[in-house]
């Protein structure tokens, strides 16, 4: 039966170890499959065609996978290992899901609107929370969930996990007293002291040497007495 799934080909993978490397040389990307229904298996995908799909889907969308131009099986994108320097992708992890069993997942949060103390107070936003963790089918699980900042309106209002609107069909499985964001109020700088005590310093001085021009005075004074 046809979806309206992205899909994604790949073949089965004998290379393996140090050798992929010649893989990645050739434009193929390592991979492994994993799951429900789905012995692991290693997998070799196109590197080209999967930086494509990874920029059309987001989170938690479930792919059509295809191995070897057989039938289909629906698996989420668990894992995208990347060269730490150069961003280059070197291996992915593909879970194999069973479409009437529920998944367990961290969802993104995503800020929407305007905050009134970040706009006109000078306040920072603060994003507490990046994700909530929720329970649902395959085919239910957000990409997203969105967070209104609209009621932000001071440094004392925040919005919490309760306040989030979630998707009948998903379970939410995060405290509904956690913090999701707030603002934080501009720090106020302190003005600088050094030149105050500059000052105080020279004027001490300037005392001390008023001090020590008078004695010579008082003394002619004296010995002309």
């Amino acid at each position: 039966m046809s979806t309206d799934r992205p899909t994604l080909a790949a073949t089965k993978r004998d290379v393996l170890g140090k050798r992929v490397a010649s893989l990645r040389r050739a434009g193929q990307l390592p991979a492994v499959v994993f799951g429900h229904s789905v012995p692991s298996q290693p997998l070799s995908l196109d590197s080209h065609e999967f930086e494509l799909l990874q920029r059309r889907i987001g989170q938690n969308v479930l792919v059509d996978l295809s191995v070897d131009g057989k039938k289909p099986t629906p698996v989420l994108v668990q894992g995208v290992q990347r060269d730490p320097v150069y961003r280059r992708m070197l291996h992915v992890d593909l879970f194999a899901v069973r479409m009437t069993e529920e998944l367990t997942v961290d969802v993104p949060l995503a800020m929407v609107g305007e905050s009134y103390a970040v706009d006109k107070l000078g306040g920072t936003l603060l994003h507490i929370l990046e994700s909530l963790k929720v329970k649902a089918l395959p085919d239910r699980l957000p990409q997203s969930i969105e967070v209104q900042i609209d009621g932000l309106v001071d440094f004392e209002a925040t919005v919490h996990v309760r306040d989030l609107t979630i998707p009948p069909e998903v379970t939410l499985l995060t405290d509904l007293d956690e913090i999701v964001a707030r603002v934080q109020q501009p720090r106020i700088e302190e003005e600088p002291v050094v030149a105050a005590e500059e000052e105080l310093a020279e004027g001490e001085a300037a005392e001390g040497e008023a001090a020590e021009g008078e004695a010579p005075t008082g003394e002619a004074e004296s010995a002309e007495s």
